[in-house]
């Protein structure tokens, strides 16, 4: 007789894949586990689209963490590059090799050791990210520019403001003038709201330990510095990656999820949960699902249920929460985000850096635009990712324009070939690109990709607790929990929630503290 219970994860992106792996891995003989997605690609956010032979990153992925859990997840699934890849050799370029690691250039199943460039355009020029503290960086703001930031610094140091807003944290940071010039504008075209208006807790998140202080230390204490030293995660100078982009890691994932045991149910949607009495503390008997190519509806049943599908959409289908609760979770807001892939023969700004590329392109792996007067947030150039993402890395440039937008709103109702014309047009305008440059595009738009951090945000004790009452609900990941999480945050979420369960305990406390905790980011995690 089968004692199993039954794990049912909905949703396939890094957090529930996540999951379902390490009971598999650790307890497949006490879980059956079933994964139902939405999508028909596994990998959520973190998916990589194929496009004639180039892909595309939806949001550029990282692959650092300073959880040596995930580190070794990562190696274990795609082993770290032994050999140099095809650009490293084209290059002459010394890096970083794996004793036992496996050749590039002979197989897929492979990380590559990456250097991570990041800088922002502003005022038609380059700075670096973090702003560093040299020469080109006065130079390129100008001397107006540079005395009134100093002076603006200065006075932060002096007179910190109340904490009340995004705004306030970026001030105390980095100053008045500093914040105008780098964060103001750029905020709010990722949000769509001023940073006047935005809880602090995203700055605590994902800017937390990046400083002006902070940058002068790493550049004065660089020569300095062991190669192990512990390094600040904003100002990381490589990252793996693996060789097809990130969504190579969700597949292989998956893959070995299904040679466990473990079912993937892709095209498959989260219409509601079926709770045994009406209570807020009932758990979750089933759930009822529907197969998006025929419509048909369904009902599995499980003794847990892992949920990193969006809080709203989870309350939308859960009965018996509290009706406060419910209209605060059912508000919580959201941007989406929408994505040109643009090949082109070749750009038109200059590489004037020491780093050699491939056909001398610029070497950033993503440029942060800052530029107000055009709505792109972000570019990122895939050949300078992995090689491996682009079907001509010799004779093309493989582009991903990032906008940031809600669903429903003017831009992400306009017909793809419209949005792309605007966005080339943008590109021409900022000097990047000249439009005869263009060879093939192409649109993706995915719903819900930040959580947001205003709106009913400051109810989210209330909606965790209501939450919490269910005794085998996990909430894992980015939307399931929320939080705008790196990857590797996402992982530790499900990690923890498959020993919880492997466990038979409901003590989510620390569940929810993953990427909440000072501890984490300043220490690294303790798993």
């Amino acid at each position: 007789m089968d004692n199993k219970k039954t794990v049912l994860v909905v949703g396939a992106g890094p957090a529930g894949l996540t999951t379902a792996y390490e009971l598999l891995k650790n307890a497949n003989d006490r879980f059956h586990v079933i994964i139902i997605e939405e999508n028909r690609q596994v990998g959520g956010l973190s998916k990589t689209l194929f496009y004639k032979g180039n892909r595309i990153d939806l949001g550029g992925h990282r692959f650092f963490s300073k959880s040596a859990a995930v580190n070794a997840l990562w190696e274990e699934l795609l082993p770290m590059q032994g050999s140099p890849s095809w650009d490293d050799l084209q290059l002459g370029r010394t890096i970083p090799l794996s004793a036992k690691g496996p050749d590039p250039e002979k197989t897929d199943a492979v990380m590559l050791h990456r250097d991570r460039v990041s800088r922002i355009y502003f005022l038609r020029k380059f700075f670096d990210y973090p702003i560093s503290i040299k020469w080109q960086t006065f130079a390129n703001m100008g001397l107006a520019r540079t005395i009134r930031s100093g002076f603006g610094y200065l006075a932060s140091c002096i007179h910190k403001r109340p904490v009340r807003s995004l705004e306030d944290f970026y001030i105390n940071r980095f100053g008045k003038p500093l914040y105008a010039m780098f964060f103001e504008g750029y905020t709010e075209k990722l949000w769509g709201v001023h940073p006047s208006h935005i809880a602090p807790d995203w700055g605590a998140q994902r800017v937390k330990e990046l400083s002006l202080m902070g940058a002068l230390l790493n550049a004065v204490t660089k020569p300095f510095r062991k190669k192990d030293a512990k390094v600040e995660t904003s100002l990381i100078e490589s990252f793996s990656y693996p060789k097809h982009g990130p969504g190579q890691l969700w597949e292989t994932m998956a893959d070995r999820i299904r040679e466990m045991g473990g079912i993937i149910h892709t095209e498959t949607r989260f219409l509601s949960a079926v709770r045994d009495e009406d209570a807020k503390d009932s758990p979750i008997t089933s759930v009822e699902i529907e197969d998006s190519a025929t419509g048909t509806h369904s009902t599995i049943s499980c003794d847990c249920l892992v949920s990193s599908m969006p809080i709203s959409d989870l309350f939308a289908g859960t009965p018996s929460l509290p009706e406060k609760a419910k209209e605060a979770a059912m508000a919580l807001p959201y941007r989406d985000f929408m994505t040109v892939g643009l090949l082109v023969r070749r750009l038109d700004i200059q590489n004037t850096t020491s780093r050699k590329t491939i056909a001398n392109i610029v070497p950033d792996c993503w440029i942060y635009i800052q530029e107000n007067d055009v709505k792109i947030g972000r570019l990122q150039i895939f050949n300078n990712w992995s090689p491996y993402m682009v079907k001509d890395p010799k004779n093309t440039v493989w582009l991903g324009l990032e906008f940031f937008c809600r669903e429903g709103d003017s831009m992400w109702t306009m017909q793809d070939k419209d949005f792309i014309h605007m966005a080339v047009t943008e590109l021409v305008k900022l000097g990047i690109i000249h439009e005869d440059a263009v060879l093939d595009s192409i649109c993706a738009r995915e719903k819900k990709a930040y959580p947001a951090y205003f709106g009913t945000y400051d109810q989210m004790d209330e909606i965790r607790s209501a939450l919490d009452a269910i005794p085998n609900l996990y909430c894992v990941g980015r939307n399931g929990q929320h939080r705008y999480n790196n990857m590797d945050h996402s992982m530790l979420t499900g990690m923890e929630a498959a020993r919880l369960i492997m466990e038979g305990s409901n003590d989510r406390t620390y569940l929810w503290q993953i990427n909440a905790e000072e501890s984490y980011h300043e220490e690294g995690a303790s798993t």
